[in-house]
């Protein structure tokens, strides 16, 4: 019996021929043709001026902070609620973390929350110069919030839309907000060039100085010549011409994904307890992931007895971030916590979602839920 994953890669004979035709061409180092077609043709879908392609979204978040002069002694407030990279990107500059709890709703962080830690943060004399907001699961942050915010203290926006590539807030896209966006392109993403991701930003200087730092900050010379720290960040040509097939193939993988979430929501709508996370506006999303969650109260059943269920017909499940307060990584890292993290994770848990999934593994993944309900 095949595993069913909860986003495997959707490749197709498209993919191929990219992949091929880079081969083809000679350029099979780092940089080359394809990376330039790639950031300029990803820079249209989203309506910015420029696009880096890097070895991945951790790379392309740590490379923006390190750009901006974030470093020790620096704080920077991010989600609670995301996925370790985000707050590894900070640490790695030598800046601290700090984690902002989020929205029950959305999962994104608290705007409100988010404004007291700053100021809170201020008032302690603390050099806060940017802050990290983190699109969940594909459902865009409240930026005009977070827009306002920054404003309102002089801080710049980091948009972390690793997850969210395709949806949108409004008639904005994500990719496209803040001062720069980051887009990852993992093997587990809505669309994926094996690892890889990509800056978008409106601001050339910061393009320049992102692509400068990425080839090893070497300086326009005949030998190798190198004034300051550089870092081996450059997406190499081979997988930008897998990237450019993919987001040729974007709104396709979108429409399966989005159908992916409507079976579940058909699936649950009758369960007592259990309800569609992020359902509010939805329409915006990418479904890069649809999660449940879970009252255990209502239902007599916690998340974990389904996960392990679906486990044991080879489905994966996967519970929602573990609030980055809680990992053992970051213990002791300032916070602004109301629970509502917490309870998410507690509660919450990711479904296969990929739009690679076939109509056989649709049915697989329902009957297995359904014979766990006792519906079978």
């Amino acid at each position: 019996m095949t595993r069913i994953h909860l986003s495997s890669p959707d490749v197709s004979p498209l993919e191929e021929r990219h992949v091929v035709d880079a081969i083809r061409s000679g350029w099979v180092a780092p940089t080359g043709p394809d990376v330039d077609s790639f950031e300029r043709e990803m820079a249209d879908r989203l309506g910015m001026e420029h696009a880096v392609a890097l070895s991945s979204g951790t790379a392309a978040l740590h490379l923006v902070l390190v750009a901006w002069g974030v470093g020790p002694g620096d704080f920077v407030p991010t989600a609670a609620l995301t996925f370790a990279a985000t707050a590894n990107a900070i640490a790695y500059t030598g800046a601290t973390p700090v984690f902002v709890d989020c929205v029950p709703s959305t999962g994104n962080i608290d705007p409100e929350l988010l404004d007291q830690t700053i100021q809170r943060l201020r008032d302690e004399g603390k050099n806060v110069p940017a802050i990290v907001p983190v699109d969940i699961l594909g459902k865009c942050a409240d930026y005009d919030a977070i827009a306002a915010i920054a404003a309102k203290h002089g801080l710049k926006i980091l948009s972390d839309s690793a997850e969210s590539m395709g949806a949108r807030s409004g008639d904005t896209l994500a990719g496209s907000f803040g001062d720069a966006a980051v887009l990852s392109f993992n093997g587990n993403k809505i669309m994926t060039t094996s690892g890889g991701g990509m800056v978008l930003t409106r601001d050339p200087d910061l393009a320049d100085r992102l692509r400068f730092l990425s080839a090893q900050a070497r300086e326009p010379a005949v030998h190798y010549e190198h004034r300051e720290i550089g870092y081996n960040y450059r997406l190499s040509n081979l997988l930008a011409g897998l990237g450019r097939a993919q987001l040729a193939r974007l709104d396709e993988m979108l429409t399966r994904r989005r159908a992916v979430r409507e079976t579940y929501v058909s699936l649950f709508d009758t369960v007592p307890g259990v309800e569609i996370f992020q359902r509010e506006g939805d329409d915006e999303d990418n479904c890069w992931l649809t999660a449940i969650l879970v009252d255990s109260n209502v239902t007599g059943w916690p998340t974990e007895q389904l996960r392990k269920a679906l486990e044991a017909e080879d489905i994966e499940s996967r519970p929602l971030w573990k609030p980055l307060h809680l990992q053992p990584a970051f213990a002791g890292s300032p916070q602004n916590i109301n629970g509502a993290a917490e309870t998410l994770f507690e509660s919450g848990l990711s479904l296969p979602s990929g739009s690679s999934l076939s109509t056989d593994d649709i049915a697989r993944v329902t009957t297995a839920i359904l014979e766990f309900l006792g519906e079978v």
